[in-house]
């Protein structure tokens, strides 16, 4: 299934296949009692291509045909989902665009398409820790249809974006493409070193539960640092993230949602050791006769109030295994957890709930790849707005680079890359 084509009627084409393994016991859930199951999460196809200065970029995220149940995440919460993370939709990403270099400092591209809005950090996926934190709907805006609009000046980024509000009602379905436009969100990046980055995001979503719209906004607000250095076969990842979503009723203020996050890793001859900290607020709904499940659209009568979830996550990951194009990456994670009421609790009482306000989840698997290695670090940003393109640019002299940034891996050893 998998190609890697080169000098063909596209100037180049990469295609890279990934899927998880894995097995996770909590300890409890939202059963009150342990829990144990195995799946295979995050399986997906990425494409890149250029021609003739266009790029384009997909992503087949098939979780819709191994997660219908969702993935066992104690605290993980969106779309209809609690303590499991949500299948998302078949077409991850499919988008297509142009960049161009004006002078040696200035350079822009436009991109459009379903993809990722200009917010925040980059998709769970390509980080460190398989579990997705739980603040990934205050962090990320994914999955919309886009257009893409982003400056750089030298070391500074400007991003601009266009999308529909309502967030997927399931893998397959469409998005409501009379509601394009509705929304819109901006990132400014900054690069103060070669290795370090600081953005700032603002975004305002219309009724992203509801999809015919008349649902609550949310004003959203985003401040990241990231830092990363690779030299050789050893490595070091950092990031730190603030987020905060306000949910709005005719502009009003309803519910104000915050997190911080900090995660990194180290790299040593290919074996990862990774940390992450979390503190998100996490809106409570009655949940449905499926304890995993909650009303969607939700409605006023099933608003519990908040919660405050503190997450403390370590992870191992062996050096990978490799056969040619193909590779397997062995790893555990562990993840200690604590619930309390938020601001405002509401009827919200981690106790009832679980039974218990502190909680574990332990998980096991191995990272598979097959193709193009590293082609899609930085999911969630494109043409200009990424990074590591400014400088390979930079490198390179300031030739033109249209579309190199998407078809080339991301500086550093593979042994240092999941």
């Amino acid at each position: 299934m998998l190609v890697f084509a080169r000098d063909s009627a596209a100037q180049n084409v990469s295609v890279m296949a990934q899927a998880i393994p894995t097995i996770t016991s909590a300890r409890p859930t939202a059963t009150r009692g342990n829990l144990t199951e195995a799946y295979l999460t995050q399986p997906a196809i990425m494409v890149h291509a250029s021609w003739a200065g266009f790029t384009g970029i997909g992503t087949l995220n098939l979780e819709g045909l191994t997660l219908e149940r969702g993935e066992l995440t104690t605290g993980a919460y969106g779309e209809g989902y609690v303590d499991r993370r949500h299948p998302h939709a078949y077409v991850h990403e499919l988008l297509a665009g142009r960049d161009v270099t004006a002078t040696r400092d200035f350079s822009f591209s436009v991109f459009g398409g379903r993809g990722f809005a200009p917010f925040g950090s980059d998709d769970p996926m390509v980080r460190p820790i398989e579990k997705y934190p739980v603040n990934h709907h205050l962090s990320q805006v994914l999955e919309r249809i886009v257009g893409v609009g982003a400056l750089r000046y030298r070391k500074t980024m400007l991003e601009v974006g266009t999308f529909n509000g309502d967030e997927p009602l399931g893998p397959g379905a469409p998005p409501n493409l009379a509601r394009f436009g509705d929304s819109w969100s901006t990132r400014l990046t900054v690069l103060p070193l070669n290795a370090l980055e600081v953005s700032g995001s603002l975004a305002s979503v219309r009724s992203p539960e509801v999809r015919a719209g008349g649902g609550l906004d949310q004003w959203k607000h985003s401040v990241t640092a990231r830092y990363e250095r690779v030299s050789g076969d050893n490595g070091v990842y950092g990031m730190a993230e603030w987020s905060h979503t306000d949910e709005r009723d005719r502009g009003v203020t309803v519910n104000r949602l915050g997190s911080v996050l900090g995660e990194g890793s180290v790299c040593r001859a290919g074996a990862i050791l990774s940390g992450r900290w979390e503190r998100t607020d996490r809106p409570e709904e009655e949940p449905t006769l499926d304890p995993f499940r909650t009303p969607r659209p939700p409605s006023d009568l099933s608003n519990l109030g908040e919660s405050r979830w503190t997450i403390l996550t370590g992870a191992v990951s062996s050096p990978a295994l490799r056969s040619g194009w193909l590779s397997g990456r062995p790893f555990v994670e562990v993840a200690y957890i604590t619930a309390a009421r938020g601001h405002p609790g509401g009827l919200f009482d981690p106790v009832a709930r679980y039974g218990t306000s502190h909680l574990w989840m332990l998980s096991a698997g191995v990272r598979l790849h097959a193709g193009a290695s590293g082609m899609h670090d930085r999911m969630g940003r494109y043409g200009v707005a990424l990074p590591v393109a400014m400088a390979m640019q930079g490198m390179a002299g300031m030739q033109d680079m249209s579309g190199m940034q998407h078809t080339q891996p991301s500086m550093g050893s593979d042994r240092c890359r999941l």
